[in-house]
C-alpha cells in the first residue's frame, strides 16, 4: 500500500464528519473542532484525514492537507470493484461486494462518501459492527487497498490472467 504524490491528480474533497470536542479547565470549558475530510480523484485515487482546530474552517483545511498525504490507488474492474472484500480497522468492519451496472452506490454516509472519492458508480456496501465515522472510514480504505485485480494476481503467482481465470 504505497502512498502516492497528491501533486499528480487533480483531487476532490468531502467532509465526512465534523465533532465539536471540550476540554474541561478551571476557567470554564474550551471548544474545538475536529474534521474527518475525504479526498479523491475519481479514478481509483482516494485517501482521507482528519483535522482538529479551534475553528471549524481551519479544521477542515488540516483534514484535506492530511488527507492529501495519505492517498492510495485501489484496483477497478469497469465502474465497480474486482472482487468482495471486507475491510477492518479497530472495531469498524465493511463489507463491499460488486454489482451489475446500474446498481448504483448501496452504501451508508462515511462508505458512500469514500466509495463516490474512489470513483465507483456501482456497489453494495454493509456497514458492520462500528458506526464510528472515523473507524468506518478507516475499515473502508483498508479494504478498497486490500483489493487485487487479475492482471495483479497473475503476475504474483507467474501466470497469465488466462490461465487465472480459466
Amino acid at each position: 500500500m504505497a502512498l502516492l504524490d497528491a501533486s499528480k491528480y487533480e483531487l476532490a474533497e468531502k467532509v465526512v464528519a465534523i465533532n465539536r470536542v471540550s476540554k474541561t479547565v478551571k476557567g470554564g470549558r474550551i471548544m474545538k473542532f475536529s474534521a474527518l475530510v475525504v479526498v479523491g480523484d475519481g479514478n481509483g485515487v482516494v485517501g482521507f484525514g482528519l483535522g482538529k482546530s479551534n475553528e471549524v474552517p481551519d479544521a477542515i483545511r488540516k483534514g484535506i492537507d492530511d488527507a492529501k498525504k495519505n492517498l492510495v490507488k485501489i484496483s477497478l474492474k469497469g465502474t465497480t470493484i474486482p472482487h468482495e472484500v471486507v475491510g477492518k480497522f479497530g472495531a469498524g468492519a465493511v463489507l463491499m461486494k460488486p454489482a451489475p451496472e446500474g446498481t448504483g452506490v448501496i452504501a451508508g454516509g462515511p462508505v458512500r462518501s469514500v466509495v463516490e472519492m474512489a470513483g465507483i458508480k456501482n456497489i453494495r456496501t454493509k456497514s458492520l459492527r462500528s458506526n464510528n465515522p472515523c473507524n468506518v472510514v478507516r475499515a473502508t480504505i483498508a479494504g478498497l487497498a486490500s483489493l487485487r485485480d487479475a492482471e495483479q494476481v497473475a503476475a504474483l503467482r507467474g501466470k497469465t490472467v488466462k490461465e487465472i481465470l480459466g
